[in-house]
């Protein structure tokens, strides 16, 4: 499910002296559809870019199937839980297609955000950026699934 606003890309956020600075740390990586990328509260060691393809991010529900939250494709973030102690992740992802993507190692990602703030703070602001379109989009995932039919919620 994608909301009707799309996450932001990550490149294009990026000012180009810092989009070729994060993207010196990218490693190409391929997921087969149906794999998982990543379970809520494992380690959270490293993140991508869709460069194609697209990934389910889904949250545990007892007693359910995973309830996906949103679908990301090109362009798009997989994984934030990789800027924020503890490092586990918050959710789960899984490769709905055949995925081709951009892979960070967390921990380098992170020692260079804090060698040069300014290119700290630019990534802060756009993984922010995607942590508020992924909490409104799990809002009305939520909602879609679990409040009353006709409530106007």
């Amino acid at each position: 499910m994608s909301s009707s606003t799309a996450s932001p890309r990550v490149a294009a956020a990026l000012p180009a002296p810092y989009r070729d600075r994060l993207m010196g740390c990218a490693r190409r990586v391929s997921f087969p559809d149906g794999a998982r990328l990543f379970e809520e509260g494992g380690a959270a060691d490293r993140f991508w870019v869709v460069r194609t393809g697209t990934v389910a991010l889904d949250a545990r529900v007892p007693g359910r199937p995973r309830a996906v939250v949103e679908t990301v494709g090109t362009g798009e973030l997989v994984g934030c839980s990789w800027l924020f102690a503890p490092y586990r992740w918050n959710l789960g992802a899984e490769a709905t297609t055949p995925v081709r993507a951009d892979e960070f190692d967390a921990r380098r990602v992170r020692e260079l955000m804090d060698a040069d703030p300014a290119f700290g703070s630019a990534l802060g602001h756009v993984v922010g950026r995607v942590l508020a379109h992924r909490l409104s989009s799990a809002r009305i995932r939520l909602l879609d699934l679990y409040a009353p039919h006709g409530s106007g919620l």
